[in-house]
């Protein structure tokens, strides 16, 4: 695997192009290698031609390249921590180097989190659109400044290789300007205090897969992203219409360790107590929900098997986390006057069909009817539906790729430059 060093030279057969899409967390490092989609042939066939991620970043971890299918391998990680994603950049371009030797990288594209009120679909990142993105690091503090050190880093790498920027927030661009608004003054609506909502690189994914294989995903939708962070969408005709998330990351649903929707009294009741602003940061984001309500974990899994122990408040975090997200939905099926489908992504959304079992239970007023044996079998592997053949309203499971969505703009946004073809063969 190579970057284009060249646009002048003789096309060779054996080189295939691929976009890089990369996604950089505070402790890990994701990656994949997408071809160009055959417009004659759109669909989920078009897999990455490798992924892999690198986990345990934070300070004094021991860093691992895990790649599906294969034990997981320790890396040495030298020098201070302040340049361990850096060692950990410069072992995904070793791996994919000698696991994709005829792929070359015609661009790179990030996943970001927060493209704020300017950025409301895919852009080239230059300096100045870096700078910008920089001033919304304070409305992600646990992605954006990561997401934005791996385009630095990849920039450095590769300094004439397209960056391209995909924002968790493009997709909720079509939010109706009701749905965007505070009750706050206008000139502080003006200045950038609305709602954006996020996951939506992933949301956008799981509507073209539901487009693809039923008529209800144009009408009206609930989409739950469910993991370690935690949204709901709601959708018509495809477009997103409201979100639980708002202005930053922290509202809505209880998530693995924010606290979700929470009276803005209470956080200044802590600051008369003398909270700082930065221990207050960290327990919204890091101490708060699951992981702070069972005092034990912010992984449902983890939780599900020590309440089957008796571990009462691990079982508190569960209903808890199950309350909301009825709750939630409940107000989006409202404000979309009914539903036709549910969908579930996320690694809970895919992976625990107990949680998928319980929204809908919650839901069946609306003649929602889950087929108990397709949902067990479900288990993110394959995009599957799992409602009655007499259910109303549709339910589906939709393993997301949110790679995928951010290479189809990349590859989009080069076509438009004309730059995608490979003009040599590495070297």
């Amino acid at each position: 695997m190579n970057p284009v060093a060249s646009q002048q030279d003789t096309t060779s057969a054996a080189v295939q192009a691929a976009v890089l899409v990369v996604n950089t967390g505070s402790s890990s490092l994701k990656f994949a290698l997408y071809p160009k989609v055959d417009a004659t042939h759109p669909g989920d066939a078009f897999a990455a031609l490798a992924r892999g991620q690198i986990d345990n970043l934070q300070p004094g971890g021991t860093a691992r390249l895990c790649i599906d299918g294969e034990t997981p391998r320790a890396l040495v990680m030298d020098g201070d921590d302040s340049h361990r994603h850096d060692l950990a950049l410069a072992a995904m371009q070793d791996h994919l180097s000698a696991s994709a030797p005829t792929v070359q990288v015609v661009a790179v594209a990030h996943r970001i989190v927060h493209g704020g009120p300017h950025f409301r679909a895919p852009v080239v990142l230059d300096d100045a659109v870096l700078a910008m993105l920089g001033t919304l690091e304070p409305l992600a503090p646990l992605h954006q400044p990561h997401n934005l050190a791996g385009v630095r880093a990849l920039r450095r790498a590769w300094p004439k290789l397209p960056q391209i920027g995909c924002f968790d927030t493009a997709f909720h661009a079509s939010l109706p300007r009701i749905e965007q608004r505070y009750a706050l003054p206008a000139d502080l609506h003006e200045q950038g205090l609305r709602r954006y909502g996020f996951h939506g690189l992933s949301y956008q994914f799981v509507m073209q897969a539901l487009q693809r294989r039923t008529s209800a995903a144009s009408g009206h939708v609930l989409m739950a992203h469910l993991g370690s962070g935690a949204s709901l969408c709601a959708a018509s005709g495809g477009l997103s219409v409201a979100t639980s998330m708002g202005f930053s990351a922290l509202d809505g649903l209880v998530m693995g360790s924010r606290c979700g929707q929470l009276d803005p009294g209470i956080v200044l009741h802590l600051w008369r107590q003398g909270w700082t602003l930065a221990q207050v940061e960290n327990l919204l984001y890091r101490e708060s929900g699951l992981r702070g309500v069972s005092g034990l974990s912010g992984d449902l899994r983890e939780l599900r098997r020590a309440a089957a122990s008796g571990h009462a408040a691990a079982q508190t975090a569960i209903d808890l986390f199950d309350h909301r997200l009825r709750r939630e939905a409940g107000a989006l099926a409202a404000v979309l006057g009914g539903l036709d489908l549910v969908a579930f992504t996320g690694g809970i959304g895919e992976h625990d069909a107990q949680t998928r079992a319980d929204l809908i239970h919650g839901l069946a007023h609306l003649d929602v009817q889950l087929d108990a044996a397709a949902n067990e079998a479900a288990r993110g592997d394959a995009v599957a539906a799992i409602h009655t053949p007499g259910s109303r309203v549709e339910v589906w499971v939709v393993p997301t790729d949110e790679g995928r969505v951010a290479a189809d703009a990349a590859w989009q946004l080069l076509d438009r430059a004309g730059t995608t073809a490979p003009r040599r063969a590495p070297t």
